[in-house]
């Protein structure tokens, strides 16, 4: 097995860990209605403006992540696994309550070590 092979399936390990986030959101997005996605939303944006002033190039390494043989492989398999240890833990919960879970933790392990 050459280097480009190994490239290659990394890639398309990246692009299908991509297509379950993507089918995570739209699954997400269709069980709740408009109110409460943009109440959600809202809560959401906020959260993600504090975090891009810690983090502004954030969006840039999420993006190179997927560019990177088996990165985005890795780090969505751990975002996966961690989903569902919470979902385990905290009954009862959606995915809005990991995502704020995940950005207040980010948000305050930021501020604590700074």
């Amino acid at each position: 097995m050459s280097y480009l092979d190994i490239c290659i399936i990394g890639w398309n390990l990246n692009a299908l860990m991509f297509v379950i986030n993507f089918f995570l959101a739209i699954r997400t997005i269709s069980t709740q209605d408009r109110d409460t996605l943009q109440k959600e939303s809202m809560v959401l944006k906020e959260l993600k403006e504090e975090l891009d002033n810690y983090y502004p190039y954030r969006t840039y390494s999420t993006i190179m992540t997927y560019l990177v043989p088996f990165a985005g492989f890795f780090r969505m398999s751990f975002r996966l696994i961690e989903m569902v240890f919470f979902f385990q833990k905290n009954e009862n919960t959606k995915m809005f309550d990991f995502m704020v879970y995940k950005y207040t933790m980010e948000i305050n392990k930021v501020k604590n070590n700074g």
